[in-house]
């Protein structure tokens, strides 16, 4: 046997080898691939878009909301801070509403827990329902979801520009006023607001 001939079944040994190999692993890659989890991205996380249940079990959208700023308060029938909030959060809406500002209400609770509640509360704002959608529609803010009360802040044109962990008080409620209506004169742009809100 030539030495030719060695070299050349040698290589095509290897050829043939690096082959399989090469066609085992594109499939790998690719179930690897879609199995990850993909982050969420940049137009879900500055653009929330959701849809959840009101208390009447009509669906309802972010959307149908555009043309005011939001403040999207995630709560609990449980939970004492939460319920601290809500007469605070009812006089900013009949303070505000007319200038543009728009409380919405999410329950990461169950239906039937809220709708006793909400009777007794009177709400004058929207209050939608869920509990791992809720929750979903939260942690999409990229804010890590610890616990409740806590808010998301929406402008006009649907931007997540922050949020508040926590309790609400009346000076940060005034404070999101200042903030968002000094964006609508066009005195700061969104990076100073969401550098102003960061400090609340």
């Amino acid at each position: 046997m030539s030495r030719a001939f060695l070299i050349f079944s040698a290589a095509l040994v290897a050829l043939m080898a690096g082959a399989l190999l090469y066609a085992v692993r594109i499939p790998t890659e690719i179930a690897l691939e879609q199995a990850a989890p993909q982050p969420t991205t940049l137009e879900t996380a500055t653009h929330p878009v959701f849809t959840l249940p009101d208390l009447e079990g009509k669906n309802r959208e972010l959307a149908e909301w555009d043309g005011k700023h939001r403040l999207i308060n995630f709560w609990a029938t449980w939970c004492a801070p939460c319920r601290r909030e809500i007469p605070m959060l009812k006089a900013f809406q009949d303070q505000h509403g007319e200038a543009g500002f728009q409380i919405l209400g999410i329950a990461v609770d169950y239906p039937d827990m809220v709708l006793p509640f909400a009777d007794e509360a009177e709400f004058n704002y929207p209050i939608l329902t869920g509990q791992q959608d809720a929750m979903a529609v939260a942690e999409s803010s990229g804010v890590e979801f610890i616990g409740m009360p806590f808010t998301m802040i929406v402008t006009r044109d649907g931007e997540f520009v922050g949020a508040y962990l926590g309790e609400l008080h009346q000076s940060h409620l005034d404070d999101i006023v200042t903030i968002l209506t000094r964006l609508d004169n066009g005195e700061i742009g969104k990076k100073e607001v969401r550098g102003a809100l960061d400090l609340l």
